[in-house]
């Protein structure tokens, strides 16, 4: 009886706690990704529906979701390109995995950590990517955050822009 009880609460419980993520699409790059339990939508969304801002509840937690259009030579140099204005603007890149459909980078800063995720739209003309930051002193607590941010970052189709 036990056993069902516990089993019954499990089925009750799993979706309440799958809930508290919410997934952000964007149709004008066709792209998609879950959004954490208590972050909210931080300042106006831009007039060109590029992406949005998030921050957690009590801001210490950022997480940034934008497209854009590949101006480099392809979407590999316009990864480096971005990790090069990344290390510019102070972060220690510390980790970096470059592919032609998907790159990563993370880096230090005053304590922060730096997740950045890139994947490729539009037959490579086109991109999609987030920007996660945390205090450093919670990176333990944030790697299953930091997986199901990637884990959940898909392309959803032809973008309208494609």
């Amino acid at each position: 009886m036990r056993g069902s009880i516990l089993l019954a609460l499990l089925f009750v419980a799993a979706p309440a706690m799958a809930a508290e993520w919410v997934r952000f699409d964007n149709s004008r790059f066709g792209y998609a990704v879950d959004v954490p339990p208590g972050f909210v939508q931080a300042g106006q969304a831009p007039a060109n529906d590029d992406g949005l801002r998030f921050a957690s509840g009590n801001g210490t937690q950022r997480l940034t979701v934008w497209g854009g259009q590949i101006i480099e030579d392809g979407f590999e140099s316009a990864v480096y390109a971005s990790i090069g204005l990344a290390a510019d603007d102070g972060w220690s890149i510390g980790y970096e995995r470059v592919t032609p459909s998907w790159a990563s980078f993370s880096g230090l800063r005053n304590g922060m950590v730096l997740y950045a995720r890139a994947i490729a739209l539009c037959g490579g003309q086109q991109y999609a990517a987030f920007e996660f930051e945390y205090p450093e002193r919670d990176l333990a607590k944030m790697d299953p955050v930091v997986e199901r941010l990637v884990g959940s970052f898909k392309p959803t189709g032809d973008g309208a822009d494609c």
